[in-house]
């Protein structure tokens, strides 16, 4: 796993098209924003394992065609 210390602002980028910002700090909670093609499905690990039905780790190709309970995305 790769561990990588970010500030209030800064950013991930992950291959040519996905970004990772830390929008927000709060005591023990940190909010990111993903910024990813729509054809790219995000999922919180504990929401995913429910909808799946088995804990990570989790091949790149079982990703496809899960339930249709998503989160709503903003657009920018």
């Amino acid at each position: 796993m790769l561990v990588l210390t970010r500030r209030l602002g800064e950013a991930i980028t992950i291959g040519e098209n996905i970004k990772i910002v830390i929008v927000d700090l709060d005591g023990t909670q940190v909010k990111i924003g993903i910024e990813a093609p729509r054809d790219v499905e995000v999922f919180r690990e504990e929401l995913y394992e429910k909808i799946k039905g088995r804990p990570f780790p989790i091949k790149t190709t079982t990703l496809l065609n899960l339930s249709q309970k998503k989160y709503k995305r903003k657009d920018h």
